[in-house]
């Protein structure tokens, strides 16, 4: 007895897709005008990171004693928004390099936009050790540079020196990565453009194209090299800025869970950004037969995998605390759950633990609007978790007369919006003039997951095959 495979969920929608119409609807946001609701978003988002840049260049001017700051809590929002956009920077180089490795085809049509948030995501990560070091015309310092200036030398027992490189590694590979897989689309764009300054920016961009065989062979190449480079940064990046917490001595931090549960936590955080920017990018740039139904339900099943390794680190870490016997580690858990920013902590467990539980439902996991509020949800609860760890964990060390409670200053607030404007500007430029999906990468699977090559009937299935 033979048994038919079951015919695949199309990832490319429509009767009447070609490869003609491919390009024509991807290269459409990027060759036409954009509509009001980006021109609408774009200001508002330029308004904020402008707003961001002047409590930067405050901050630079008056020092950190701008912030909410204190000598028990040294490190608040600065530090929580730093490994917060670390975090969502995950997402885009695991989308793209381990799910090349294993040849998932459902990456192809999101794997651009999520690389693009890795790099704007990881430039505003950075802006928050510059800023933190008060005196950010010397930053300098941290790098391995000789000097002059005596014993300045790095400290490279450091957690915080490993921090330097392995985000600027991270960056650097993300970079190179996300830009060579634009190179052929900068080509096709460059083709079809009628002006000349477009034409003579997309042929600078392009590096020369030609699209031989020889060109193609040579890009694959590229990429799986580095997709292999890229794997182990997924993993390690998170695990050394871990390290800056889990090698001190303090309650709260001193743990040996933190890599892993770091490294969940970030992927977790970055779908669930990664969901929010396509569910938005899907319906703006009319891209709903790209950018599928089951795209958003492959995406929800990593959110809610990831999040329940979060919940069960959560719960491990509670556990421990108490098994341990050490009365310090016990009472700072305690004081996580039912001290005075015992708010932060259950707001953080209802966002990371019980409501990405709602994506066991295929109904919610398939539901665009579910989807969407959920997502949010989730890049909230991440942020709680980082405000949780590093200001619980301090506000109220060893000896009680050293207690105190930090308060965000509008400083601290306008830098950590003035980010999200910043971040969401660059995002929609990015929008406007580069391509958001791969068009190679979509024209490659279009025989194989389009619905126009797909039938529930295996013998329509060969005649459209014959005809096509």
């Amino acid at each position: 007895m033979v048994r038919e495979a079951e015919v695949r969920t199309p990832l490319i929608l429509g009767k009447d897709v070609t490869y003609h119409k491919i390009t024509e609807e991807v290269c459409a946001p990027v060759e036409g005008k954009a509509n009001k609701y980006w021109w609408g978003v774009f200001t508002l988002a330029l308004i904020l990171g402008l707003w961001g840049l002047g409590c930067i260049t405050y901050t630079i001017g008056r020092g950190i004693g701008t912030w909410g700051l204190n000598t028990t809590v040294g490190w608040a929002w600065d530090i929580t928004n730093f490994v917060w956009w670390v975090g969502i920077g995950h997402a885009g180089t695991l989308i793209s390099a381990v799910l090349l490795l294993f040849r998932q085809k459902w990456r192809m049509a999101i794997n651009r936009a999520a690389e693009a948030m890795t790099i704007f995501a990881v430039m505003m990560a950075a802006i928050f050790p510059g800023i933190h070091m008060g005196r950010i015309w010397v930053s300098y310092w941290v790098m391995p540079l000789p000097n002059q200036f005596g014993s300045l030398w790095p400290n490279f027992n450091s957690p915080l020196l490993w921090d330097v490189f392995a985000i600027s590694t991270y960056f650097s590979v993300s970079l190179v990565f996300w830009y060579i897989g634009l190179i052929p689309d900068f080509a096709t764009i460059r083709d079809r453009a009628t002006g000349p300054l477009a034409k003579r920016i997309y042929g600078v961009l392009s590096f020369g194209w030609t699209g031989n065989a020889k060109a193609w062979i040579r890009f694959e190449e590229v990429s799986l090299v580095l997709a292999g480079l890229a794997t182990p940064l997924v993993f390690s990046v998170h695990s050394i800025v871990s390290m800056d917490f889990a090698t001190s001595v303090i309650p709260g931090w001193h743990t040996t869970i933190f890599p892993p549960y770091f490294v969940a936590g970030a992927i977790f955080s970055g779908f669930a950004m990664v969901q929010t920017l396509l569910l938005i990018a899907r319906k703006v740039l009319f891209f709903e037969r790209y950018i599928t139904l089951q795209h958003i339900e492959l995406m929800n099943t990593v959110i809610v995998i990831t999040g329940s390794m979060v919940g069960t680190a959560y719960l491990s870490e509670l556990f421990i605390s108490w098994y341990s016997g050490v009365e310090y580690e016990s009472y700072a858990f305690i004081n996580r759950f039912s001290g005075p920013y015992a708010w932060s902590y259950w707001s953080m467990m209802t966002c990371n633990v019980i409501t990405p539980q709602l994506f066991w439902f295929k109904k919610i996991r398939t539901s665009l609007i579910a989807s969407f509020i959920l997502s949010i949800f989730v890049n909230i609860g991440m942020w709680f978790e980082r405000f949780v760890i590093i200001v619980t964990s301090l506000h109220r060390d060893y000896v009680p007369s050293n207690w105190a409670m930090f308060h965000p200053t509008w400083v601290d607030i306008g830098v950590y919006l003035g980010t999200i404007g910043l971040f969401f500007t660059l995002f929609l430029l990015f929008t406007r003039f580069f391509p958001v999906l791969a068009l190679n990468e979509l024209k490659s699977i279009l025989k194989s997951s389009g619905e126009a090559f797909r039938g529930k009937d295996a013998h329509h299935h060969d005649e459209e095959k014959v005809e096509a």
